[in-house]
């Protein structure tokens, strides 16, 4: 059933595969090239949301912001540089939901009932939306309210945590029955894809290089360095990849978020070695990704 190789290992992803990726046409107006809405933060975690909606502020044109009280202020205050957006009060967060491509959840949400409780109500609500799910909605939801096409966008110990609710919860989904006698004795790289096929979404399984799969394709991406150990840059890959979701393909999107993320990465290590932050990078992003849509990149 699992599309991987004997070896476990996935496809080494080639960077005209992302040639295709959407470009903004001549004559386009405001809102035709991609409106996402980020949900995230916490009255502890205030920076991490804040990274996701900057880089993605840089690439589609609208992006709806919601989070508590105290990061909604911090947005309000940094108009100056967020100039295509809007904060959006949790009590009308639905109707932006309905009129938005993608909508990306979790960066900054703390592991707490309160979490578990607006995601898997959005969730449940809106199972026919774009989907990116991150960071504290991905510790807490329900996973048999994963969407279709939902990208998840885990670390290495989130998976773990993803994987031990897929094993002890199985019996309990028709969904998952297929996959329980397989799930047992795979690697790392083949767990990634049981998932993405169990739920028919989208995993992008962060570390040194990134696991990309779908339910019937699978990539690798190489690439990145120590100056990515930084907080903040899984939060710039988040936001990234939710922005390309809005008007690309989630596989694609996905593919391209951890290429570019990576990439522009190594663009700065070669200037400031690995002396560079979360913000340097959603900075470095807009002109890789200007070079690898215009077919200058190779992997």
């Amino acid at each position: 059933m699992s599309h991987l190789s004997d070896s476990g290992t996935a496809t080494l992803l080639v960077a005209d595969e992302l040639l295709s990726l959407y470009l903004p046409p001549p004559g386009s107006h405001k809102g035709q090239n991609g409106r996402l809405l980020v949900i995230g933060g916490s009255h502890l975690f205030h920076a991490a949301s804040l990274w996701a909606l900057t880089v993605a502020s840089r690439i589609v044109d609208l992006v709806h912001y919601s989070s508590v009280p105290e990061n909604n202020e911090l947005v309000m205050q940094a108009k100056a540089e967020f100039r295509n957006g809007i904060v959006v009060p949790r009590s009308e967060l639905e109707s932006y939901i309905r009129e938005d491509d993608c909508i990306l959840i979790g960066p900054g949400m703390t592991r707490d009932e309160e979490t578990k409780s607006l995601t898997d109500k959005l969730l449940a609500g809106y199972p026919d939306k774009q989907w990116v799910i991150d960071a504290g909605a991905l510790q807490m939801m329900d996973i048999d309210l994963i969407p279709k096409n939902a990208i998840l966008t885990p670390h290495h110990g989130e998976f773990e945590l993803l994987w031990s609710k897929f094993g002890t919860e199985v019996q309990k989904s028709p969904r998952r029955q297929g996959y329980r006698e397989q799930a047992k004795v795979r690697n790392e790289a083949e767990r990634v894809s049981f998932i993405a096929q169990a739920f028919n979404c989208i995993v992008l399984l962060k570390g040194p290089f990134d696991i990309v799969c779908s339910p019937t394709a699978n990539r690798r991406i190489d690439g990145g360095n120590a100056g990515m150990t930084k907080g903040g840059t899984g939060d710039v890959l988040a936001g990234l990849i939710a922005a390309l979701a809005c008007k690309n393909d989630p596989f694609l999107a996905a593919c391209a978020g951890s290429y570019a993320n990576k990439l522009a990465g190594d663009e700065l290590y070669k200037t400031v070695g690995p002396y560079f932050n979360a913000t340097d990078l959603s900075g470095q992003i807009p002109r890789t990704l200007a070079a690898m849509t215009a077919g200058k990149r190779r992997v």
